[in-house]
C-alpha cells in the first residue's frame, strides 16, 4: 500500500484557507496531510475548510488522520469544517462524533457563508 493522497491548499478568503483532498485518506498519507495542513495555516488561516468532493476512499486510519488534524487545529485556535463527504462518509462522521468537532457543510459556498457572516 502507498500513499495515493493528494492535497492542494488554496485560499477562499482573508482568513480562510481550503484543503482540496483527492485520492486516498489512509494511515500512508500522514505527511502529505500534516504538510497540507502547515501551507494552510501559513497564511495565519483562522479556518481551515476540508473538501473531501474527490475522495475515493477512507479508512479508519484516515479517520484517527483527521482526529490528530482536529487536535492541532484546536491548539491553534482555529477552526475546522468540510464539506463534499459522500452519505457514507457522512454517516461514518456521525457514528464517530466526528460532526461534533468538524462542522459539515453541502458545498464549499455554504461553509464560506458560515466563516464570513458575522454571528
Amino acid at each position: 500500500m502507498s500513499n495515493n493522497l493528494i492535497t492542494h491548499v488554496r485560499k477562499a478568503a482573508d482568513s480562510v484557507a481550503v484543503i482540496d483532498i483527492s485520492g486516498e485518506l489512509n494511515g500512508y498519507g500522514e505527511e502529505t496531510l500534516m504538510e497540507a495542513y502547515a501551507v494552510a495555516s501559513n497564511g495565519r488561516s483562522q479556518t481551515i475548510i476540508l473538501n473531501f468532493s474527490n475522495l475515493e476512499y477512507m479508512n479508519s486510519s484516515g479517520i484517527g488522520l483527521l482526529v490528530t488534524l482536529l487536535i492541532r487545529v484546536q491548539r491553534q485556535k482555529q477552526r475546522l469544517l468540510a464539506y463534499g463527504l459522500s452519505a457514507h462518509y457522512q454517516q461514518i462522521f456521525e457514528l464517530t462524533r466526528l460532526n461534533e468537532a468538524i462542522a459539515i457543510f453541502d458545498s464549499e459556498q455554504a461553509a464560506l457563508t458560515a466563516v464570513t457572516t458575522p454571528a
